[in-house]
């Protein structure tokens, strides 16, 4: 059971305020990287697509806040269906804020279990059309699974297996781990959320080289306020020169 009011509370979107400021700035967020998904007579599709990874240079910039926030959003459109995937096994907060016990199975015992199924680790929810895959049991070596092979395997696995479901996976920072750089390499969109006034420029710019420069990057600056239009938003590709100064990261709303 996602704990929808405590999430309403620390201010992360929820179904239950559609109407919301947050749940307008997501509608903003979300659109390129829907569109992204399937093309249309302007922009060609990228390539898996669906696959969307939710990261950070560094911690405390509002990372986990955002990817559920993306998730639940999507997964509120009308022909989504959405797998929330906790890829900070290091952490495992979205898991603790989306409800889910501590020491339950997933992610990590997924990767060790070659012959298991995804679907015996992921978790219905109180929302029909999201679920969601645990960050798994505490392992020593967690950044080698993410890193490995068979994590690529499962990756390609859970993408086709549904073609209308939308995967947001929350991954720990660019620049604190090792296995985040090639989790972005898995995926087809990476949504790079920068705290305004509090991460370094050289934070930004250090984990943008981090990622291949085909990547399809959106960058979010999270906390910024600015006259009318709080939020900022931008979407390109990660060889864009961003990070000169986090206020001239994006021009349209989101958060």
């Amino acid at each position: 059971m996602i704990p929808f009011g405590r999430l309403q509370e620390l201010g992360i979107l929820t179904p239950t305020a559609p109407r919301s400021a947050i749940a307008e700035e997501f509608r903003t967020i979300k659109r390129p990287l829907l569109v992204n998904i399937v093309g249309d007579s302007v922009t060609p599709a990228v390539p898996n697509g669906k696959l969307i990874m939710v990261t950070s240079a560094l911690e405390g910039d509002g990372k986990t806040f955002c990817s559920i926030s993306l998730a639940l959003s999507i997964a509120m459109e009308q022909d989504k269906r959405v797998l929330f995937v906790d890829g900070d096994c290091a952490k495992s907060t979205a898991g603790s804020l989306l409800g889910v016990p501590k020491k339950t199975p997933g992610l990590i015992d997924l990767i060790e279990n070659r012959g298991s199924h995804p679907e015996n680790f992921t978790l219905d929810t109180n929302m029909e059309t999201l679920r969601v895959l645990p960050s798994g049991k505490f392992h020593p070596h967690s950044n080698e699974l993410l890193a490995s092979s068979r994590m690529h395997e499962l990756i390609l696995e859970l993408a086709e297996e549904d073609a209308d479901r939308v995967i947001v996976f929350d991954s720990p920072p660019l620049l604190l781990t090792t296995e985040a750089a090639i989790l972005a390499s898995f995926m087809g969109q990476i949504v790079f959320v920068v705290s305004a006034d509090q991460t370094p420029q050289y934070a930004v710019t250090q984990a943008i080289e981090h990622l291949a420069e085909d990547k399809m990057v959106g960058m979010v600056l999270n906390r910024a306020r600015r006259g009318r239009n709080p939020y900022y938003y931008n979407y390109g590709y990660a060889d864009t020169p961003y990070g000169n100064s986090p206020e001239h990261m994006g021009t349209d709303s989101g958060r």
